[in-house]
Protein backbone atom coordinates (compact mmCIF):
# COMPACT_ATOMS: atom_id res chain seq x y z
CA UNK A 1 0.00 0.00 0.00
CA UNK A 2 1.27 3.46 -0.94
CA UNK A 3 1.14 6.07 1.82
CA UNK A 4 0.64 9.72 0.91
CA UNK A 5 1.19 10.89 4.48
CA UNK A 6 3.47 13.96 4.17
CA UNK A 7 6.84 13.76 5.87
CA UNK A 8 7.81 16.31 8.51
CA UNK A 9 9.83 18.21 5.92
CA UNK A 10 6.89 18.25 3.49
CA UNK A 11 4.57 19.43 6.25
CA UNK A 12 6.96 22.26 7.05
CA UNK A 13 7.12 23.28 3.37
CA UNK A 14 3.34 23.09 3.18
CA UNK A 15 2.86 25.35 6.18
CA UNK A 16 5.31 27.93 4.82
CA UNK A 17 3.64 27.87 1.40
CA UNK A 18 0.11 28.05 2.84
CA UNK A 19 1.03 30.99 5.08
CA UNK A 20 2.54 32.80 2.10
CA UNK A 21 -0.57 32.07 0.05
CA UNK A 22 -3.01 33.42 2.64
CA UNK A 23 -1.01 36.32 4.04
CA UNK A 24 0.86 37.62 0.98
CA UNK A 25 -0.60 36.27 -2.24
CA UNK A 26 -4.37 36.43 -1.84
CA UNK A 27 -4.46 40.03 -0.54
CA UNK A 28 -2.72 41.33 -3.70
CA UNK A 29 -4.44 39.05 -6.23
CA UNK A 30 -6.84 41.70 -7.49
CA UNK A 31 -4.07 44.26 -7.82
CA UNK A 32 -1.93 41.80 -9.76
CA UNK A 33 -4.84 41.05 -12.06
CA UNK A 34 -5.46 44.76 -12.60
CA UNK A 35 -1.86 45.41 -13.62
CA UNK A 36 -1.58 42.01 -15.36
CA UNK A 37 1.65 41.12 -13.65
CA UNK A 38 2.82 39.64 -10.36
CA UNK A 39 3.95 42.19 -7.79
CA UNK A 40 7.68 42.43 -7.13
CA UNK A 41 7.12 41.85 -3.42
CA UNK A 42 5.45 38.50 -4.03
CA UNK A 43 8.05 37.37 -6.58
CA UNK A 44 10.92 38.29 -4.28
CA UNK A 45 9.32 36.53 -1.32
CA UNK A 46 8.79 33.35 -3.34
CA UNK A 47 12.43 33.49 -4.47
CA UNK A 48 13.69 34.04 -0.92
CA UNK A 49 11.94 30.89 0.22
CA UNK A 50 13.30 28.91 -2.74
CA UNK A 51 9.79 28.08 -3.93
CA UNK A 52 10.55 29.20 -7.49
CA UNK A 53 13.18 26.46 -7.93
CA UNK A 54 11.28 23.37 -6.75
CA UNK A 55 11.80 21.52 -10.07
CA UNK A 56 15.19 22.91 -11.07
CA UNK A 57 18.25 20.64 -10.61
CA UNK A 58 20.48 21.04 -7.58
CA UNK A 59 23.49 21.53 -9.87
CA UNK A 60 21.97 24.84 -10.92
CA UNK A 61 20.89 26.04 -7.51
CA UNK A 62 17.46 24.44 -7.51
CA UNK A 63 15.80 22.29 -4.84
CA UNK A 64 15.08 19.34 -7.22
CA UNK A 65 12.32 18.03 -4.96
CA UNK A 66 10.39 14.83 -5.64
CA UNK A 67 7.23 15.47 -7.64
CA UNK A 68 5.01 14.38 -4.75
CA UNK A 69 6.59 17.01 -2.49
CA UNK A 70 6.20 19.60 -5.21
CA UNK A 71 2.53 18.74 -5.64
CA UNK A 72 1.87 19.43 -1.98
CA UNK A 73 3.68 22.77 -2.15
CA UNK A 74 2.06 23.95 -5.41
CA UNK A 75 -1.30 23.00 -3.99
CA UNK A 76 -0.61 25.18 -0.95
CA UNK A 77 0.62 28.14 -3.00
CA UNK A 78 -2.34 28.06 -5.42
CA UNK A 79 -4.66 28.19 -2.43
CA UNK A 80 -3.78 31.89 -2.39
CA UNK A 81 -4.46 32.64 -6.05
CA UNK A 82 -3.86 30.59 -9.18
CA UNK A 83 -3.48 33.64 -11.41
CA UNK A 84 -0.57 34.95 -9.36
CA UNK A 85 1.11 31.54 -9.19
CA UNK A 86 0.87 31.10 -12.96
CA UNK A 87 2.48 34.49 -13.47
CA UNK A 88 5.53 33.95 -11.28
CA UNK A 89 8.68 34.70 -13.33
CA UNK A 90 11.28 32.01 -13.87
CA UNK A 91 11.78 28.82 -15.83
CA UNK A 92 8.09 27.83 -15.64
CA UNK A 93 7.24 24.59 -17.41
CA UNK A 94 10.73 24.47 -18.95
CA UNK A 95 12.03 23.64 -15.46
CA UNK A 96 11.36 19.97 -16.21
CA UNK A 97 13.51 20.18 -19.34
CA UNK A 98 16.42 21.55 -17.32
CA UNK A 99 15.92 18.89 -14.66
CA UNK A 100 15.83 16.01 -17.14
CA UNK A 101 18.86 17.23 -19.12
CA UNK A 102 20.97 19.11 -16.55
CA UNK A 103 24.25 18.75 -18.47
CA UNK A 104 22.95 20.12 -21.76
CA UNK A 105 24.67 23.26 -23.02
CA UNK A 106 21.32 25.09 -23.13
CA UNK A 107 20.95 24.60 -19.40
CA UNK A 108 24.46 25.93 -18.82
CA UNK A 109 23.58 29.11 -20.74
CA UNK A 110 20.44 29.54 -18.68
CA UNK A 111 22.36 29.06 -15.46
CA UNK A 112 24.88 31.72 -16.47
CA UNK A 113 22.11 34.21 -17.19
CA UNK A 114 20.40 33.30 -13.91
CA UNK A 115 23.22 34.94 -11.93
CA UNK A 116 21.33 38.19 -12.36
CA UNK A 117 17.95 36.60 -11.60
CA UNK A 118 16.12 33.64 -13.13
CA UNK A 119 15.19 34.45 -16.76
CA UNK A 120 11.53 33.90 -17.60
CA UNK A 121 10.89 31.09 -20.09
CA UNK A 122 7.88 30.57 -22.33
CA UNK A 123 7.30 26.87 -23.03
CA UNK A 124 5.61 26.15 -26.39
CA UNK A 125 4.59 22.55 -27.02
CA UNK A 126 3.07 22.04 -30.45
CA UNK A 127 4.60 18.65 -31.18
CA UNK A 128 1.37 16.83 -30.32
CA UNK A 129 -0.69 18.46 -33.07
CA UNK A 130 -1.71 15.72 -35.48
CA UNK A 131 -3.08 18.13 -38.07
CA UNK A 132 -1.55 21.53 -38.85
CA UNK A 133 -3.53 24.45 -37.46
CA UNK A 134 -4.17 27.63 -39.36
CA UNK A 135 -1.88 29.43 -36.95
CA UNK A 136 0.94 27.29 -35.62
CA UNK A 137 4.70 27.10 -35.30
CA UNK A 138 6.29 25.58 -38.39
CA UNK A 139 9.83 24.21 -38.32
CA UNK A 140 11.81 23.19 -41.39
CA UNK A 141 15.40 22.15 -41.85
CA UNK A 142 18.00 24.42 -43.37
CA UNK A 143 21.55 23.13 -43.48
CA UNK A 144 22.66 22.20 -39.99
CA UNK A 145 19.88 24.23 -38.38
CA UNK A 146 16.19 25.04 -38.64
CA UNK A 147 13.90 27.86 -39.74
CA UNK A 148 11.10 28.67 -37.31
CA UNK A 149 8.04 30.49 -38.62
CA UNK A 150 4.46 31.07 -37.53
CA UNK A 151 2.43 31.93 -34.45
CA UNK A 152 2.25 29.85 -31.28
CA UNK A 153 -0.87 28.92 -29.39
CA UNK A 154 -1.49 31.06 -26.28
CA UNK A 155 1.01 30.19 -23.54
CA UNK A 156 1.62 31.62 -20.11
CA UNK A 157 4.63 33.85 -19.36
CA UNK A 158 4.88 34.66 -23.08
CA UNK A 159 4.33 38.41 -22.68
CA UNK A 160 7.34 38.73 -20.36
CA UNK A 161 9.57 35.90 -21.58
CA UNK A 162 13.33 36.28 -21.92
CA UNK A 163 13.66 32.76 -23.34
CA UNK A 164 11.44 30.55 -25.49
CA UNK A 165 11.67 26.77 -25.71
CA UNK A 166 9.74 25.17 -28.56
CA UNK A 167 8.68 21.59 -29.19
CA UNK A 168 7.42 21.09 -32.74
CA UNK A 169 7.62 18.75 -35.73
CA UNK A 170 9.60 19.51 -38.86
CA UNK A 171 8.52 18.84 -42.44
CA UNK A 172 9.56 15.19 -42.06
CA UNK A 173 7.42 14.78 -38.92
CA UNK A 174 10.48 14.51 -36.69
CA UNK A 175 10.13 16.04 -33.24
CA UNK A 176 12.47 18.95 -32.60
CA UNK A 177 13.25 20.80 -29.36
CA UNK A 178 14.70 24.28 -29.80
CA UNK A 179 15.73 26.94 -27.27
CA UNK A 180 16.03 30.67 -27.93
CA UNK A 181 17.91 32.71 -25.32
CA UNK A 182 17.15 36.10 -26.86
CA UNK A 183 13.95 37.77 -27.99
CA UNK A 184 13.72 36.94 -31.68
CA UNK A 185 9.93 36.96 -31.68
CA UNK A 186 7.02 39.38 -31.56
CA UNK A 187 4.38 39.26 -28.83
CA UNK A 188 0.69 39.10 -29.66
CA UNK A 189 -1.49 39.78 -26.63
CA UNK A 190 -4.83 40.05 -28.39
CA UNK A 191 -5.93 36.59 -27.25
CA UNK A 192 -5.99 37.39 -23.53
CA UNK A 193 -8.37 35.11 -21.67
CA UNK A 194 -11.04 36.03 -19.18
CA UNK A 195 -8.89 34.80 -16.33
CA UNK A 196 -5.26 34.30 -15.33
CA UNK A 197 -4.63 37.89 -16.38
CA UNK A 198 -1.43 38.13 -14.31
CA UNK A 199 0.01 35.03 -15.99
CA UNK A 200 1.33 36.84 -19.06
CA UNK A 201 -0.66 34.74 -21.54
CA UNK A 202 0.13 35.65 -25.13
CA UNK A 203 1.13 34.25 -28.50
CA UNK A 204 4.66 34.42 -29.87
CA UNK A 205 5.17 35.16 -33.56
CA UNK A 206 8.31 33.97 -35.30
CA UNK A 207 9.16 35.34 -38.75
CA UNK A 208 11.65 33.07 -40.53
CA UNK A 209 13.94 32.88 -37.49
CA UNK A 210 17.03 30.71 -37.88
CA UNK A 211 17.95 28.28 -35.07
CA UNK A 212 21.50 26.97 -35.28
CA UNK A 213 22.93 23.72 -33.90
CA UNK A 214 23.72 25.45 -30.58
CA UNK A 215 19.99 26.03 -30.08
CA UNK A 216 19.00 22.43 -30.72
CA UNK A 217 18.16 20.65 -27.47
CA UNK A 218 17.09 17.30 -28.94
CA UNK A 219 15.38 15.77 -31.95
CA UNK A 220 13.89 12.48 -33.08
CA UNK A 221 13.40 9.64 -30.55
CA UNK A 222 15.52 11.48 -27.97
CA UNK A 223 13.21 14.50 -28.16
CA UNK A 224 10.10 12.28 -28.00
CA UNK A 225 11.34 10.50 -24.88
CA UNK A 226 12.27 13.78 -23.22
CA UNK A 227 8.91 15.33 -24.10
CA UNK A 228 6.92 12.41 -22.72
CA UNK A 229 8.69 12.69 -19.37
CA UNK A 230 8.33 16.47 -19.36
CA UNK A 231 4.63 16.36 -20.12
CA UNK A 232 3.93 13.91 -17.32
CA UNK A 233 5.74 16.08 -14.78
CA UNK A 234 4.08 19.29 -15.94
CA UNK A 235 0.63 17.71 -16.05
CA UNK A 236 0.95 16.63 -12.43
CA UNK A 237 2.16 20.07 -11.36
CA UNK A 238 -0.70 21.84 -13.15
CA UNK A 239 -3.23 19.43 -11.66
CA UNK A 240 -1.81 20.11 -8.18
CA UNK A 241 -2.25 23.85 -8.71
CA UNK A 242 -5.85 23.25 -9.70
CA UNK A 243 -6.45 21.30 -6.49
CA UNK A 244 -5.19 24.31 -4.53
CA UNK A 245 -7.70 26.59 -6.24
CA UNK A 246 -10.48 24.07 -5.64
CA UNK A 247 -9.72 23.92 -1.94
CA UNK A 248 -9.71 27.72 -1.72
CA UNK A 249 -13.15 27.87 -3.37
CA UNK A 250 -14.49 25.09 -1.14
CA UNK A 251 -13.25 26.65 2.12
CA UNK A 252 -14.53 30.07 1.13
CA UNK A 253 -17.96 28.63 0.27
CA UNK A 254 -18.16 26.81 3.60
CA UNK A 255 -17.24 29.96 5.49
CA UNK A 256 -19.72 32.09 3.55
CA UNK A 257 -22.69 29.73 3.83
CA UNK A 258 -22.02 29.16 7.53
CA UNK A 259 -22.16 32.90 8.17
CA UNK A 260 -25.21 33.84 6.09
CA UNK A 261 -28.76 33.32 7.32
CA UNK A 262 -32.12 32.87 5.61
CA UNK A 263 -35.42 32.09 7.24
CA UNK A 264 -33.79 32.19 10.65
CA UNK A 265 -30.93 29.70 10.08
CA UNK A 266 -27.55 29.47 8.39
CA UNK A 267 -27.95 28.66 4.71
CA UNK A 268 -25.36 25.91 5.08
CA UNK A 269 -27.98 23.93 7.00
CA UNK A 270 -30.35 23.78 4.04
CA UNK A 271 -30.24 20.39 2.41
CA UNK A 272 -29.61 21.67 -1.12
CA UNK A 273 -26.67 23.75 0.05
CA UNK A 274 -25.12 21.13 2.30
CA UNK A 275 -25.39 18.43 -0.39
CA UNK A 276 -23.71 20.70 -2.93
CA UNK A 277 -20.87 21.50 -0.55
CA UNK A 278 -20.43 17.80 0.15
CA UNK A 279 -20.15 17.13 -3.60
CA UNK A 280 -17.61 19.94 -3.91
CA UNK A 281 -15.59 18.32 -1.12
CA UNK A 282 -15.75 14.91 -2.85
CA UNK A 283 -14.45 16.46 -6.07
CA UNK A 284 -11.57 18.13 -4.24
CA UNK A 285 -10.56 14.99 -2.41
CA UNK A 286 -10.81 12.76 -5.48
CA UNK A 287 -8.73 15.11 -7.60
CA UNK A 288 -6.11 15.49 -4.87
CA UNK A 289 -5.64 11.74 -4.45
CA UNK A 290 -5.29 11.23 -8.20
CA UNK A 291 -2.64 13.95 -8.32
CA UNK A 292 -0.69 12.35 -5.50
CA UNK A 293 -1.01 8.92 -7.12
CA UNK A 294 0.33 10.30 -10.41
CA UNK A 295 3.15 12.15 -8.65
CA UNK A 296 4.21 9.00 -6.82
CA UNK A 297 4.11 7.01 -10.09
CA UNK A 298 6.34 9.56 -11.83
CA UNK A 299 8.77 9.64 -8.91
CA UNK A 300 9.26 5.88 -8.96
CA UNK A 301 9.50 5.69 -12.77
CA UNK A 302 6.33 3.66 -13.27
CA UNK A 303 5.70 2.63 -16.89
CA UNK A 304 2.12 3.91 -16.55
CA UNK A 305 3.18 7.27 -15.10
CA UNK A 306 2.13 9.14 -18.26
CA UNK A 307 -1.34 7.63 -18.08
CA UNK A 308 -1.69 8.50 -14.41
CA UNK A 309 -0.65 12.09 -15.17
CA UNK A 310 -3.20 12.39 -17.96
CA UNK A 311 -5.94 10.99 -15.73
CA UNK A 312 -5.03 13.33 -12.88
CA UNK A 313 -5.12 16.44 -15.06
CA UNK A 314 -8.34 15.37 -16.78
CA UNK A 315 -10.08 14.82 -13.45
CA UNK A 316 -8.63 18.04 -12.03
CA UNK A 317 -10.00 19.99 -15.01
CA UNK A 318 -13.49 18.60 -14.52
CA UNK A 319 -13.46 19.04 -10.76
CA UNK A 320 -12.04 22.56 -10.99
CA UNK A 321 -14.79 23.77 -13.28
CA UNK A 322 -17.47 22.20 -11.12
CA UNK A 323 -16.16 23.44 -7.77
CA UNK A 324 -15.52 27.03 -8.85
CA UNK A 325 -18.87 27.25 -10.65
CA UNK A 326 -20.72 25.96 -7.59
CA UNK A 327 -18.84 28.41 -5.38
CA UNK A 328 -20.27 31.26 -7.43
CA UNK A 329 -23.74 29.72 -7.27
CA UNK A 330 -23.59 29.25 -3.50
CA UNK A 331 -22.72 32.94 -3.02
CA UNK A 332 -25.77 33.95 -5.01
CA UNK A 333 -25.57 37.53 -6.28
CA UNK A 334 -22.35 38.04 -4.34
CA UNK A 335 -20.73 35.36 -6.48
CA UNK A 336 -20.56 37.79 -9.40
CA UNK A 337 -19.32 40.79 -7.41
CA UNK A 338 -15.61 41.58 -7.51
CA UNK A 339 -15.49 42.29 -3.77
CA UNK A 340 -15.69 38.51 -3.39
CA UNK A 341 -13.02 36.21 -4.89
CA UNK A 342 -15.38 33.53 -6.22
CA UNK A 343 -15.99 35.15 -9.61
CA UNK A 344 -12.24 35.57 -10.21
CA UNK A 345 -11.59 31.97 -9.27
CA UNK A 346 -14.23 30.80 -11.74
CA UNK A 347 -12.67 32.90 -14.53
CA UNK A 348 -9.20 31.63 -13.67
CA UNK A 349 -10.50 28.05 -13.72
CA UNK A 350 -11.95 28.44 -17.20
CA UNK A 351 -8.73 30.01 -18.50
CA UNK A 352 -6.64 27.25 -16.91
CA UNK A 353 -8.68 24.52 -18.58
CA UNK A 354 -8.52 26.25 -21.97
CA UNK A 355 -4.76 26.74 -21.59
CA UNK A 356 -3.96 23.12 -20.75
CA UNK A 357 -6.60 21.26 -22.73
CA UNK A 358 -10.19 20.36 -22.02
CA UNK A 359 -10.81 17.20 -20.05
CA UNK A 360 -12.39 15.50 -23.09
CA UNK A 361 -9.16 16.04 -25.03
CA UNK A 362 -7.17 14.29 -22.32
CA UNK A 363 -9.63 11.39 -22.23
CA UNK A 364 -9.35 10.95 -25.99
CA UNK A 365 -5.55 10.99 -25.81
CA UNK A 366 -5.54 8.52 -22.94
CA UNK A 367 -7.89 6.22 -24.87
CA UNK A 368 -5.62 6.36 -27.92
CA UNK A 369 -2.64 5.50 -25.75
CA UNK A 370 -4.40 2.49 -24.19
CA UNK A 371 -5.62 1.24 -27.58
CA UNK A 372 -2.12 1.61 -29.00
CA UNK A 373 -0.66 -0.51 -26.22
CA UNK A 374 -3.39 -3.12 -26.64
CA UNK A 375 -2.53 -3.44 -30.35
CA UNK A 376 1.14 -3.86 -29.48
CA UNK A 377 0.33 -6.75 -27.11
CA UNK A 378 -1.84 -8.64 -29.60
CA UNK A 379 0.39 -8.04 -32.65
CA UNK A 380 2.04 -11.26 -33.94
Amino acid sequence: MISFQPSKEEQAFFQVARSLAVEKIRPVARECEKHRTVSVDVSERVDELGLSTLELPESGGGLELPLLSQSIIWQALSYGDLGVIQGLPGAGEASSLFRLSPEHRVWHRYREMAKGGWPTVAWIDEAEQKEPLKEAIRVRRRGSGYIVDGVSSPVRLASKADWAVIAARDEEEETVLLAFDERVWEIEEGDIRLGLLAAGIARLRFAEVYAGPEQLVARGPEADALLNRMRARNQVIEAAKEVGLMEAALDYTIEYTAGRKAFGQEIAKFQGVSFTIAEMAFECRGAKLLVWQAAAAVDRGDEQAGGYAWSALSRAHRSLRYVTDQAVQMLGGHGYVQEYPAEKWMRDAQAQVMLYGRETDWLIRRGEQLLGKRKERVAP
